[in-house]
């Protein structure tokens, strides 16, 4: 039990704190609790600190919307903690779409399934057109565009208000993850992962890999939902550097006995 503790850490803690997230939404809407009111989009902290997703604040802009002050501060407010601990993060700790494209990669590796589609794109940089596009189209329709159609919102909602339609999106996006394209939704669509990917460029976390101990086994680039940022392994240098990790620590679970990959704050391994 111990053992398995240890290889799935990061793992577990993940899953507790997007459970735990939702869960707080939920005692909210269903009980009152007055912790963590509103949804991802727009929520208050206490009922004091504004806490808003600066994407759908951008959207907002661009559609012409009023912006309040206490969506711009709340907005200012998640940027500066995203941008200090890795961009991505989001993706990984809070999204309600990780588990779910979690689970597809696994059975993916599980059962092979990367022999149906071996021809993967040589880009990532689809999700950034699909941001750009977000936005242009928030602009000539006057409304949030990716907010509409948002599988992150539908889901969010569907937890705390029942799923209805929303299981179809899900299914979508499970099986488009695990029979055609590898971490097909968040590695090359979602373009909230892009913007976080761009406020993440300069973050003080980061993977902090240990060439000394490291014995090239590749174990880490398996479990990788972004596997072109490990490429500090071979080329044996000393940090991630690439803003689209997301900080999940998986490869640092499965390199556990080897201990040569860990969590660093300005480039000071420190897991």
């Amino acid at each position: 039990m111990k053992n398995f503790i240890k290889q799935k850490k990061y793992l577990i803690l993940r899953r507790v704190s997007q459970i735990g997230i939702l869960f707080l939404y939920f005692g909210a809407n269903v009980w009152g609790w007055q912790i963590l009111t509103g949804n991802l989009s727009s929520s208050k902290f206490l009922t004091v600190v504004p806490i808003s997703d600066p994407f759908a604040s951008l959207q907002m802009f661009f559609a012409g919307a009023v912006i309040s002050l206490d969506l711009i501060i709340g907005a200012l407010l998640i940027t500066t903690v995203y941008a200090i601990i890795g961009g991505r993060v989001f993706c990984s700790w809070v999204c309600p779409i990780n588990p779910i494209t979690d689970l597809a990669s696994y059975l993916r590796r599980k059962f092979d399934f990367n022999k149906i589609s071996k021809r993967q794109p040589s880009t990532k940089n689809i999700r950034f057109w699909v941001l750009g596009l977000s936005l242009v189209l928030s602009f000539l329709l006057a409304v949030p565009a990716f907010e509409f159609i948002s599988p992150i919102s539908m889901v969010h909602r569907g937890i705390i208000f029942g799923f209805g339609f929303t299981w179809a999106v899900v299914l979508v996006i499970f099986l488009f993850d695990m029979f055609v394209l590898k971490n097909g939704w968040c590695g090359h669509i979602c373009p909230l992962g892009a913007f976080y990917n761009i406020v993440g460029r300069y973050s003080l976390i980061r993977v902090f890999h240990d060439v000394d101990k490291c014995s090239e086994c590749m174990e880490c680039k398996e479990v990788c939902p972004e596997v072109q940022v490990l490429s500090m392994i071979t080329k044996r240098t000393e940090q991630v550097r690439d803003s689209a990790c997301t900080n999940c620590g998986r490869c640092i679970d499965v390199c556990a006995e080897e201990g040569a990959l860990g969590f660093s704050i300005l480039g000071k391994k420190t897991a």
